[in-house]
């Protein structure tokens, strides 16, 4: 594995040429073992939770697809969408006002330098957008920022790409990972997932992530979906 990690820079160019593909709600994240699953599982528990809601922030929110799901479920959310990559909230912007929903603030920016307003949101979602946090204290820093921008009871969902504390479990997952990839697609497209993880990601444990947000003061965390080296949780203020 390469120490080598792309730029904020490089990044951000990468995913403003892969608009149209994370524009797909069914095939934007297949390279994710169960996105739809999770996607499914986020719109439906969120509703349930929290039919009331007024404020949602989509963190790495790409072309909308989590926030399209979850506002058609709870039409009156105001919206504010975070990424990195212009394109991809031009796109989400058009997406969801499509549908006539209501975006409150359109911020593109690094989460990892983001400052968000506090005690605002009764939902934040981040979906496959934390793994390129690069230091365990940008994970810190970013989930202390989540949980003071929620309102008191408000909760945290994420799913991501995570890694396993145990060397041998983490090598087996990953070769389970690869078949998955290689029955996806073929052998070159399991190539370049792998190239890709290497050079732009940065995941972290489950054990680290659940600690950290207990530390902060989350009160409940659930994982509420695990499979591979993919896992959702929420966490509740």
């Amino acid at each position: 594995m390469s120490d080598y990690k792309i730029s904020i820079d490089e990044l951000r160019c990468q995913f403003d040429m892969d608009v149209e593909r994370f524009s797909n709600e069914q095939t934007g994240q297949t390279s994710a073992v169960d996105a739809q699953l999770v996607l499914s599982i986020f719109e439906t528990f969120i509703a349930k939770m929290y039919p009331d809601a007024q404020r949602l922030l989509d963190i790495g929110c790409g072309a909308g697809n989590f926030s399209l799901r979850i506002t058609r479920k709870l039409p009156q959310l105001k919206l504010t969408l975070l990424d990195l990559s212009q394109p991809m909230l031009q796109k989400a912007k058009e997406r969801l006002l499509a549908e006539n929903f209501n975006i409150e603030e359109i911020i593109q920016t690094d989460i990892a330098k983001a400052k968000l307003p506090d005690a605002k949101f009764d939902i934040v979602v981040a979906a496959a957008s934390l793994h390129h946090l690069r230091t365990r204290q940008d994970w810190k820093n970013v989930f202390g920022q989540i949980y003071r921008s929620l309102i008191p009871h408000g909760s945290f969902w994420m799913s991501d790409l995570i890694r396993h504390e145990n060397e041998t479990i983490e090598i087996l997952q990953k070769e389970r990972y690869a078949e998955y990839l290689h029955n996806l697609k073929d052998q070159s497209y399991q190539k370049q997932i792998f190239e890709s993880i290497d050079r732009s990601d940065t995941p972290e444990t489950l054990q680290f992530i659940i600690s950290t947000l207990a530390d902060i003061g989350f009160v409940q965390i659930d994982i509420i979906h695990k499979n591979n080296v993919f896992a959702a949780l929420a966490a509740v203020k």
